[in-house]
C-alpha cells in the first residue's frame, strides 16, 4: 500500500500486542487503512473478463500481473509498467505475497479455486470470476477458507450490485406475488461448441502460450485451439457449461429472494452430449423443499434456444434470456441475464404496487463494494458465503447433466446418494503440484 501506516506495519504491531489483534479483526481499525490509501493487487488473468476487471480496479496499485498468454501480459503491463510479471500465479504468490493485499482470479473455471485458494490461505483478499468453482467441493473449501482467514471476498456476478436487482428481492419477499410455486429461467448459451467430440489433431503450442500452466489442475492433453482461449467454457474438463456460465447471473435474484439452496432432486434432458463437452441443448428440472415459511417449489432452467412454453408470459413472445417468477398472487418477469428490471403480472392487479421498504443496501458498484470490504468496510454483497452456496446449487444441475442421471442430493454428506457416479464430478482430483 502506498501512503500513511502501512497494514503490513499494523499487523506487526497489533501481531505483537496478542489478543487485542482478535478483537479488532474486522474492524476498519484493524486493516490499518486511511481514507485515501490503496491496495496492492495482483492480477490472475488479465484476458477477456480479467481485462474488465482489471480497470474495475485500476485505481488501486497493480503490483502483478499474471496470465499463461505472454502477449496478454505484454499488451496489460502497457498500462502498468511498475507491476510485476508472471505466468504462474503460485510462483507469483510464493514471491510476492508479502507485497500483496488482494487478488483477481479472472482464469478459466478449473483453476478459479486452485488460484483463490492459495491467496486466501496467505491471508489476501479475493476478488474471483463466475462460476465461483468448477466442483462442488471447491465451492465449499471457497467458503471455508474465506470463513477460516477472514479475508473479504467477491464474485464476479456483477448485477448482484443493481438497483434493480435488490429492489426485484425486496418485492419478492414483501410477499406480493404470494406463495412462489414454479420458476423458468432460459438462456441464449451456448455461444461456443458444446456436443461435440476431442479434436484429433495435435498442432503446436503459440509461442506465447504456457499450455501445461492453462491446463493446470485438469488431466493432460495436447493443445488444440478448440480449448483456448474462449472455447473452453463448453469442455467438461475445463469449463461449467451453459448452466454454469450464466445461472450465476440469471439464477442470481430467485436464488437470493428465496434462499434456493440444497434441491432436494435434480434431473436434466441434454440434446447432443458427448462425453467431452457439454450438451447443445438442455433442460434442468430442480425441486426445492419447504424453507422456513417458504413452500417447496420447482424450478426449470432451458438453454440452447429452448424457452418455457409461452403461456408463462399470456402467449407473448420470449425474449432471448429471461426469469419468469410465478407466485399464488401474481408473476415477476425479468427480461435480461442480470435481473436489472421487472415487470409484475398481471400489470391491472399491479398497475397502484407501492415499493416495499428498502431491506438491503444499495451497492456503490460491484467492485467498489469489494475494494471497500478489503479496506474495512461491510462485506460485498456477493462475497464466497453467499456466492458458494449459489455456485454449488447451479453446479448440481451440471451433476444431473454429466451423469445422466437425477440427483438426488444430501447436502449434509455432500453427496448424490442414487449416483455414485457423481462423486467424481463433486470432488475432481488434481494433477501434481495443483491441489487445493
Amino acid at each position: 500500500m502506498s501512503k500513511g501506516i502501512t497494514r503490513r506495519t499494523f499487523l506487526r504491531g497489533a501481531a505483537a500486542g496478542g489478543a487485542g489483534f482478535l478483537f479488532l479483526r474486522s474492524s476498519r481499525m484493524a486493516f490499518g487503512y486511511e481514507a485515501n490509501e490503496k491496495l496492492d493487487i495482483a492480477i490472475v488473468g488479465c484476458g477477456g473478463r480479467g481485462a474488465g476487471n482489471l480497470d474495475e480496479v485500476a485505481g488501486e496499485n497493480i503490483v502483478a500481473l499474471c496470465d499463461i498468454d505472454d502477449g496478454i501480459t505484454a499488451d496489460a503491463a502497457k498500462s502498468f509498467p511498475k507491476a510485476k510479471v508472471y505466468a504462474d500465479f503460485r510462483r507469483m504468490l510464493d514471491q510476492m505475497h508479502k507485497g500483496i493485499d488482494a487478488v483477481v482470479v479472472s482464469t478459466p473455471d478449473h483453476t478459479h479455486a486452485p488460484a483463490s485458494i492459495m491467496a486466501m490461505k496467505m491471508g489476501k483478499h479475493v476478488y474471483c470470476e463466475k462460476p465461483l468453482t468448477h466442483s462442488v467441493y471447491e465451492a465449499r473449501m471457497m467458503r471455508e477458507m474465506a470463513r477460516k482467514h477472514k479475508v473479504a471476498t467477491q464474485m464476479g456476478n456483477q448485477g448482484t450490485a443493481s438497483d434493480g436487482l435488490r429492489e426485484e428481492v425486496e418485492v419478492i419477499r414483501s410477499g406480493a406475488l404470494g406463495q412462489v410455486y414454479e420458476i423458468h429461467v432460459w438462456s441464449n448459451r451456448p455461444v461456443w461448441p458444446q456436443g461435440i467430440d476431442r479434436p484429433k489433431e495435435t498442432p503446436p503450442v503459440p509461442s506465447e502460450l504456457h499450455w501445461d500452466l492453462w491446463l493446470g489442475p485438469a488431466p493432460k492433453r495436447p493443445y488444440h485451439p478448440a480449448y483456448q482461449p474462449f472455447n473452453w467454457r463448453g469442455w467438461i474438463d475445463f469449463g461449467t457449461g451453459a448452466l454454469g456460465d450464466m445461472g450465476c447471473h440469471t439464477l442470481n435474484m430467485p436464488f437470493m429472494a428465496l434462499d434456493l439452496r440444497n434441491p432436494i432432486s435434480v434431473q436434466a434432458e441434454v440434446f447432443e452430449m458427448t462425453k467431452e463437452t457439454y450438451p447443445k441443448r438442455s433442460i434442468v428440472h430442480f425441486t426445492f423443499p419447504a424453507r422456513g415459511d417458504l413452500r417447496a417449489l420447482r424450478l426449470k432452467w432451458y438453454d440452447g434456444g429452448l424457452k418455457p412454453p409461452a403461456d408463462v408470459l399470456d402467449g407473448r413472445e420470449l425474449p432471448e434470456s429471461g426469469v419468469v417468477i410465478i407466485g399464488d398472487k401474481g408473476r415477476l418477469f425479468s427480461p435480461d441475464d442480470y435481473g436489472s428490471d421487472r415487470e409484475l403480472l398481471p400489470k391491472e392487479k399491479f398497475a397502484d404496487l407501492k415499493s416495499p421498504p428498502q431491506t438491503l443496501p444499495r451497492s456503490p458498484g460491484h467492485h467498489a463494494e469489494w475494494i471497500r470490504a478489503c479496506k474495512g468496510g461491510e462485506p460485498a454483497m456477493s462475497n464466497f458465503d453467499y456466492a458458494a452456496a449459489l455456485t454449488e446449487t447451479i453446479l448440481l444441475g451440471n451433476l444431473a447433466i454429466v451423469t445422466g442421471e437425477p440427483i438426488y442430493w444430501d447436502a449434509a454428506a455432500m453427496k448424490a446418494i442414487n449416483c455414485p457416479k457423481a462423486d467424481y464430478y463433486v470432488n475432481r482430483p488434481y494433477r501434481q503440484g495443483w491441489s487445493l
